[in-house]
């Protein structure tokens, strides 16, 4: 899953309800959710793990750019597997 956050201290709220493989990438401007998966995919976030892959395409199916709405921005991105 990709759980979003605007500072690291999620990551100890996420770490609490038992999440585990927790990855933070900082973003280079606020985003929206499509771009941040557009962006996942240009720096190969993925890096060949298929699970972080799945994780960032449904992302990016829930969240196509035609259909973003102004939404809070995003600063950090959090993957658990």
């Amino acid at each position: 899953k990709i759980r979003f956050a605007n500072d690291a201290m999620r990551i100890k709220i996420l770490a609490k309800n038992g999440h585990t493989d927790v990855e933070l990438i900082d973003l280079p401007h606020e985003m929206t959710k499509s771009e941040i998966a557009a962006h996942m995919v240009a720096v190969d976030f993925a890096k060949g793990r298929k699970a972080v892959a799945d994780a960032i395409a449904y992302l990016a199916k829930k969240n196509p750019a035609e259909k973003q709405v102004a939404t809070a921005p995003k600063a950090e991105a959090a993957v658990t597997v």
